[in-house]
């Protein structure tokens, strides 16, 4: 198996012929990014969505214009789907606790948690004065969009995919559900590295969890102006190393395939 990063949540992991995308999000709120290529999305076999929220959802609409064959989401996501006017026709309910074959991979579904933001990100944002000066009428926008895309605890999965006798464990958001018992020993654990002022230190219990022999980040791009910044990555490696000695740590390049 491989992988590619193509910024935020998104992703897309392939097993000889088979493509999977997931988390398509086209990055409206800041040009600068890399655009995610559409037709390259749109060619997957499927897409699967840890939860429907604005950044993981809101775009799929594209891909499936294109030709994107099938869209695996929570229920929640397709009555959102049609209260916003994206075509469900090719969407299909998906459940925790659920393993799906597509082609050459095979996806399993958990329950999973929205990360909770801390006290210190909220106030970054709030006492910024580029949150007023730069970004202000693009963070009222923002705040609207996601109002349409409001999910609940339920609607938030973690996935696993396995295909080649590797495992990829994908986490939509940074939370767990206390009552899910994880697999852990993932060749790789794709962990989202926003949310927190110190995300370093958050994502110990989910090395321990997970304990996985490689762990890649995404969602560290700064996405969401004012709302995000581009986080600092350095202290990422040091932490995988000290609690997971030997694992590999991962901070994509946008855009290149990584093989797992």
């Amino acid at each position: 198996m491989k992988i590619k990063w193509y910024g935020t949540a998104s992703l897309l992991i392939e097993s000889g012929k088979t493509r999977i995308l997931v988390d398509p999000y086209l990055k409206e709120y800041n040009k600068k990014l890399p655009p995610l290529p559409v037709e390259e999305g749109a060619g997957a076999d499927a897409a699967f969505i840890t939860h429907p929220h604005l950044d993981h959802f809101a775009d799929i609409g594209a891909f499936l214009e294109k030709g994107l064959k099938k869209v695996f989401v929570c229920e929640r996501g397709i009555s959102i789907a049609r209260e916003n006017g994206i075509p469900d026709g090719r969407m299909i309910p998906l459940s925790a606790n659920e393993k799906v074959t597509v082609g050459e991979i095979t996806v399993h579904t958990f329950h999973s948690r929205h990360c909770k933001f801390d006290a210190a990100t909220v106030l970054s944002v709030a006492l910024s004065p580029a949150t007023y000066l730069c970004h202000f009428k693009d963070g009222v926008s923002l705040l609207k969009g996601t109002k349409r895309f409001r999910i609940g605890e339920e609607d938030i999965f973690a996935l696993e995919f396995s295909a080649e006798g590797k495992k990829i464990m994908v986490l939509g958001s940074a939370g767990m559900e206390e009552n899910t018992e994880y697999p852990d020993g993932a060749d790789l654990l794709v962990f989202p590295y926003q949310g927190r002022a110190h995300m370093h230190k958050y994502m110990i219990p989910f090395l321990h969890e997970f304990a996985p022999k490689a762990v890649m980040i995404d969602h560290f791009d700064d996405a969401f102006p004012p709302l995000t910044h581009a986080v600092k990555t350095k202290k990422f490696e040091a932490t995988v190393k000290k609690h997971l000695p030997g694992a590999k740590a991962i901070v994509p390049t946008e855009g290149e395939w990584y093989e797992v």
